[in-house]
């Protein structure tokens, strides 16, 4: 996005930047955020702003997809048009760090994850969202500075800023944990729980799939990476029905992926597979064995290039053998023989030993002279072992997924994959608060439970997000219309941040009094008519339904 500025041409005029913002307001304001959690948080009449109204303007600041880290973000509002945004009287000083500060205070306090359940249960009964299946899954955010432990991080119940395996590849820093529950209809997330930074995903995913059974009433289906798969959660899961994929580590799993069992073509295409059974656990359930041809091709490479580098390092190791001197025979073999097992997929073969005769005297030694000591070095041939390679190449592009649902008439081979790979839909939402011109993504807070509210705000952020962009794509559904892509192309399924770009240069102008929009443009108009008349009327339009 541009850089925002306020234009005063005249002292009678005035130019303030909307842009998409009034998109990301309407829909604020149809999931009803600011009133749910003034009502929740209370309203404190000394204040100049309420605390869901700040809220709201750190939803529009995180919607804003611009580079705007919180100790900016009183900038961020400077030439906004923050009065339509936010309400009369609201100016953009009225946003400073005190009161941002306070607000995230305010939502620690109240509790963060009940907050959120609250909100997304009304969102999903506003929208209309179907809770039929539910992806779990969980990631980690690096943060700047030291967080050292203080009374308040070693609360038992309090998120603890601290070092773990980091899923950013910044394990110099300190981190805390997200996790979330979104359901299948549109990546809606509706279970939010931000966790210290050295949360094991393993001991806490079947607790919160069962506190998400009893918050929502659900009795549909839990997806969730192999995280979830060991035999604490297998058990502890009684009641729910699951879908997860197996860790290969287990050996039952281990010499599924390498046996030669013959595969079905599955209706998704690319796809194979192959069903068996399995009481991993003493949980009766059904093992999937799915092969990918794509995922095949791109393992079968990385194969080659692990087999060329393995044979390359030990054509290293075998020539430093070669160079080291023994005393024996036994010692030269016994080298090899050790050297040979550590060898991945190749081994020695043809091992044999030179004898050398060392001298007091330089030169050609005489017929009659007698060696001082003798020395034996090593010798030998590396060959691949071709069992082993040729099992490898058979797990190349294979994965197992298990469920407890075992009725495949109910939960076939073909659902479970379909299913499984709609995981995909929490991976993009990490990714989209993981985004460089999200603000999220530069957390440096000095509170922990501050960073921790800004989790909530983070995956509130998600939460409009990909409800408009579901609410967009049903209603051009329905109207069976179309909106321009980048190519100028119709597109159905548009993202709403591509919407949210069309919307650039949009300017609220007031002259004298008198408040335009400008800059709507033909393809402006015809993408508001797919948005609900709390978008539209930021952008002062009265519009029929569509």
């Amino acid at each position: 996005m541009l850089e925002s500025e306020e234009v005063s041409i005249t002292s009678g005029i005035r130019v303030e930047n909307l842009d998409h913002l009034g998109i990301a307001a309407g829909l604020i304001d149809e999931i009803g955020i600011v009133e749910l959690l003034n009502e929740r948080l209370g309203i404190d009449p000394r204040e100049k702003v309420s605390t869901g109204v700040v809220i709201k303007s750190m939803l529009l600041n995180g919607l804003g997809f611009v580079s705007a880290p919180l100790y900016l973000f009183e900038e961020f509002f400077k030439g906004k048009a923050t009065e339509q945004l936010l309400g009369t009287g609201i100016k953009a000083e009225h946003l400073n760090d005190d009161r941002l500060g306070k607000a995230l205070d305010e939502l620690y306090a109240t509790g963060l994850s009940d907050l959120f359940l609250s909100v997304s249960l009304q969102a999903a009964q506003r929208f209309e969202v179907k809770i039929e299946t539910a992806h779990l899954d969980s990631t980690s955010f690096h943060v700047d500075g030291e967080y050292e432990d203080t009374a308040e991080t070693l609360e038992p119940e309090a998120v603890k800023i601290t070092y773990r395996y980091s899923r950013d590849h910044r394990p110099d820093l300190k981190q805390f944990v997200m996790n979330l529950i979104c359901v299948g209809d549109g990546d809606i997330p509706i279970i939010m729980e931000i966790a210290s930074g050295n949360q094991s995903d393993k001991a806490r995913f079947a607790e919160l799939l069962q506190d998400f059974k009893e918050q929502w009433t659900f009795e549909g289906l839990c997806i969730a990476d192999g995280a979830l798969y060991s035999t604490d959660n297998l058990k502890a899961m009684t009641g729910l029905q699951w879908l997860t994929r197996v860790p290969l580590s287990i050996k039952e799993a281990s010499s599924l992926v390498n046996s030669t069992v013959a595969l079905t073509a599955s209706v998704i295409k690319g796809y194979t597979f192959a069903e068996s059974s399995s009481e991993y656990g003493g949980v009766s359930q059904r093992w999937i064995l799915i092969e990918s041809e794509q995922r095949r091709k791109s393992d079968l490479k990385q194969l080659a290039k692990k087999i060329e580098q393995c044979q390359q390092n030990a054509a290293q190791d075998l020539q430093r053998l070669s160079t080291q001197e023994f005393a024996c025979i036994a010692d030269a073999m016994s080298a090899a023989q050790n050297l040979s097992k550590k060898m991945s997929w190749h081994q020695l073969c043809d091992i044999q030993t030179t004898e050398e005769r060392h001298y007091d005297k330089a030169g050609k030694p005489r017929k009659n002279d007698i060696p001082k000591r003798i020395s034996y070095r090593v010798t030998a041939t590396i060959v691949p072992m071709e069992g082993e390679i040729e099992a490898q190449r058979i797990r190349c592009g294979r994965f197992i997924l298990a469920t407890n649902v075992l009725d495949s008439k109910q939960l076939s081979a073909d659902d479970t994959l379909r299913e499984y790979k709609a995981q995909q839909g929490v991976e993009r939402g990490f990714r989209f608060l993981k985004d460089p011109m999200f603000f999220a993504s530069s957390v440096f807070l000095k509170s922990p439970k501050r960073v921790a509210a800004l989790g909530l705000i983070m995956a509130l952020c998600l939460l409009v997000y990909n409800l408009g962009q579901r609410q967009l794509r049903l209603t051009l559904a329905q109207a069976a219309q179309t909106i321009p892509n980048q190519l100028g192309k119709p597109n159905a399924s548009p993202t709403l941040r591509w919407v949210f770009q069309c919307f650039m240069a949009v300017h609220l102008v007031v002259i004298q009094g008198v408040t335009q929009v400008v800059n709507l443009t033909d393809e402006r108009h015809h993408i508001l008519q797919f948005f609900s008349k709390a978008c539209q009327r930021y952008y002062l339009l009265s519009m029929p339904d569509s």
